[in-house]
């Protein structure tokens, strides 16, 4: 980051959410700090953020490859049907048939629609697009996601 500020690439629908967030968790596998933020910039399609403390090039280095994560109370409500990704990753896919597909591992956004990357027992992957023609349900008190698979989609 020149100046100190730090490139993040979001998994949020509104990247001005930042405007409001006064400080995040940075989480790598070593770490896991609280960071204030002074400053929000926006670029394309990312967020430049300043840090307290996070002053050169260097510091800002040593956040590379970590995520960044706010705490529930500072999260936007969501709508009827929105999820958090961290509430959905982990949930068990089962098809609309009753077989297990595997568990969800990822959630990537292609920009039309997500897609969620589900492993199964053998390590083997599928990728789904959220739309409503394969996403049939997704309950999170039962921990778990039906799917309908669309001929030619794995």
């Amino acid at each position: 980051g020149i100046k100190g500020f730090v490139k993040i690439y979001p998994y949020v629908d509104d990247i001005s959410r930042f405007d409001n967030l006064k400080k995040v968790h940075i989480k790598s596998k070593n770490n896991d700090e609280e960071l204030q933020i002074e400053e929000v910039k926006y670029q394309k399609n990312m967020v430049l953020v300043k840090f307290k403390g996070i002053e050169t090039v260097e510091n800002a280095e040593k956040l590379r490859k970590s995520f960044v994560e706010i705490d529930r109370a500072d999260a936007i409500p969501l709508e009827e049907g929105q999820y958090f990704i961290a509430d959905l990753l982990g949930l068990e896919v089962f098809l609309d048939t009753g077989e297990k597909l595997g568990v969800l591992e990822d959630i990537y956004n292609t920009g039309s629609s997500d897609i969620y990357v589900v492993k199964n027992e053998l390590g083997k992957q599928f990728l789904l697009p959220y739309i409503d023609e394969v996403i049939k349900q997704i309950n999170l008190e039962e921990g778990k996601i039906i799917v309908h698979i669309i001929e030619g989609l794995i």
